[in-house]
C-alpha cells in the first residue's frame, strides 16, 4: 500500500492571495479570485486573464475564505462556482453567511478558531492572526504535509508558540509587503517604508524552518497612472528572496506567480502542469520598483481620472452628503469618545471629474451630525474623495479600499486652510 507520505500534493496559485490544493483526489479552493482587475482597481501582477468557461466547470471539494475582504471573498468570482460546492468562511458577522446563501449556495459554513475541516485527506484549521476579529491564519495538513498560509496577517506571541509545536512545515505562504494603512489614507503622513523585512519575519521563520517560503499576498498593481505603483510596495521579490536566504539559509524562497503548480512529492518540490484556466500575459517574472520619496497624487488629480457622473448621479450624490448622510449617522448609536464632547469640524470636499472640490461642512457632537454654517471654527479633520469614487460606494457597494479617500493628509490645499 502507498504510504500518504509518497502521495503527491499540488498547490497552485490563482492571483493575490488565493491557491488551489489538490491531494489524494481532493481539490480545494483558498480565497478564490477570478477577476482582474479584482476590488475594482487591483491589477494582476504579472499580468493575466481567467477563463471563465473552464472556472464554471470546476468541481471543487470546497472553498475556504480566510475572511471577508473583497480580495479574498468575492461573490462575482465565487458565483462562478456550482452552488452545491461547500463554503467555509471565517467571518464575525452573519450577515456574510446571508448574503452568500441569497448567492444561491447550499452548504454555507463559518469557521471556528482551532476547528479543523476533514475533506477527505486535506484538514484544515484556521488559527488566529492578528487581527482576530477579522483575519484568521490556515494551517493544511495534507497526510504527513503541513502547509501554512498566513494569508494578510502577522502572526503573534501565541500562535507562533502553537505552530512551533509542528514538527516540521513543508511550505509557509509568507505576505510579503510592509504597506500600513496610513501610507495609503495619509500619504504625506507617512514615513517612507522600510525598504528591507522587518527583523521579526526573520525571528519567526527561524523558528517555523520551513523548507519552502512563497512571498505570498499584495501580488498585484494598482492603475498604470497611480501613484501607489511607485510608493505601495517597498518589498520587491529579489529583495525578499536574497534577505531570507541570507538569514536562514536552509529556507528555500520559491516564486509563484498565477498559475503556477508546485508538486510536493517524497520530499521534493517541482514544477507541475499550471492551471489551464489562468492565461499568463506577457512577461511574468516583473518586479516591483519603489521609490521611497515620489510625491503623493493629489485627491483633485485623480479625481480627473476617472469618467464624470451624470447630471442625476452627480445630484445623488450632493442630496446624499446634504441631508442622507446625517440622517444615517444620527439614526446609529451615540458616539462616547470623549473627544467627540466638545463640538468638531469635520471638513468633506468631494472632487468632481474636472479636479473641483464641492466642499461639506459638518459639526459632530457625540455621534450627532449637523451641517455646520459658519466657517470660523478650526477643521478637526477633512477627508477627501473622487464624487465618482463616492458614487460606485453609495450604489455598487464598492470597497472602501479602492476609494482613493484620504483622511487628514497633510498640506492642505490653501483654499481649505483656517
Amino acid at each position: 500500500m502507498e504510504s500518504s507520505n509518497s502521495r503527491t500534493l499540488i498547490l497552485s496559485r490563482i492571483l493575490h492571495a488565493g491557491y488551489v490544493v489538490d491531494f489524494a483526489g481532493k481539490n480545494i479552493l483558498i480565497d478564490p479570485i477570478f477577476e482582474n482587475p479584482f476590488s475594482e482597481n487591483c491589477y494582476a501582477y504579472p499580468m493575466v486573464e481567467f477563463d471563465h468557461e473552464q472556472i464554471k466547470k470546476l468541481q471543487p471539494d470546497a472553498v475556504f475564505i480566510s475572511h471577508y475582504h473583497d480580495d479574498h471573498c468575492s461573490f462575482v468570482s465565487l458565483n462562478l462556482l456550482d452552488k452545491n460546492t461547500p463554503i467555509y468562511v471565517y467571518c464575525l458577522h452573519e450577515e456574510l453567511f446571508s448574503m452568500l446563501k441569497e448567492l444561491g449556495f447550499a452548504h454555507v459554513h463559518s469557521l471556528k478558531l482551532n476547528s479543523p475541516i476533514q475533506i477527505g485527506s486535506i484538514e484544515i484549521t484556521p488559527l488566529r492572526a492578528l487581527d482576530a476579529d477579522v483575519d484568521s491564519i490556515f494551517h493544511i495538513k495534507a497526510g504527513d504535509y503541513n502547509l501554512l498560509n498566513v494569508v494578510d496577517s502577522w502572526i503573534d506571541d501565541d500562535t507562533l508558540h502553537l505552530l512551533s509545536k509542528t514538527a516540521k512545515w513543508d511550505m509557509i505562504l509568507w505576505p510579503f509587503q510592509t504597506m500600513s494603512e496610513i501610507e495609503v489614507l495619509a500619504p504625506r503622513n507617512a514615513e517612507p517604508a522600510a525598504e528591507h523585512l522587518p527583523e521579526e519575519w526573520i525571528a519567526q521563520l527561524k523558528i517555523l524552518k520551513p523548507k519552502i517560503l512563497v512571498p505570498s499576498s499584495c501580488q498585484f498593481s494598482m492603475e498604470s497612472w497611480s501613484w501607489y505603483n511607485r510608493a505601495f510596495f517597498p518589498i520587491t521579490y529579489a529583495q525578499f528572496q536574497k534577505e531570507i536566504e541570507q538569514a536562514v539559509p536552509e529556507i528555500k524562497v520559491m516564486r509563484m506567480n498565477p498559475s503556477v503548480s508546485i508538486e510536493l512529492k517524497n520530499g521534493n518540490a517541482l514544477r507541475s502542469t499550471a492551471l489551464s484556466w489562468i492565461k499568463p500575459i506577457g512577461e511574468q517574472n516583473v518586479d516591483y520598483d519603489y521609490q521611497a520619496h515620489a510625491l503623493p497624487t493629489h485627491t483633485s488629480e485623480i479625481a480627473k481620472q476617472f469618467q464624470p457622473l451624470e447630471s442625476w448621479q452627480t445630484e445623488k450624490i450632493l442630496q446624499f452628503c446634504k441631508s442622507d448622510l446625517l440622517r444615517e449617522l444620527n439614526s446609529m448609536e451615540h458616539l462616547t469618545d470623549d473627544y467627540f464632547a466638545e463640538p468638531r469640524h469635520w471638513r468633506l470636499l468631494v472632487y468632481n471629474h474636472s479636479g473641483e472640490a464641492i466642499k461639506f461642512d459638518y459639526k459632530l457632537k457625540y455621534g450627532k451630525l449637523s451641517l455646520l454654517r459658519e466657517e470660523d471654527t478650526k477643521v478637526s479633520w477633512l477627508t477627501e474623495i473622487p464624487i465618482s469614487k463616492l458614487y460606485n460606494a453609495l450604489e455598487k457597494g464598492e470597497a472602501l479600499t479602492s476609494l482613493y479617500i484620504r483622511i487628514n493628509d497633510m498640506n492642505f490645499p490653501p483654499e481649505i486652510e483656517n
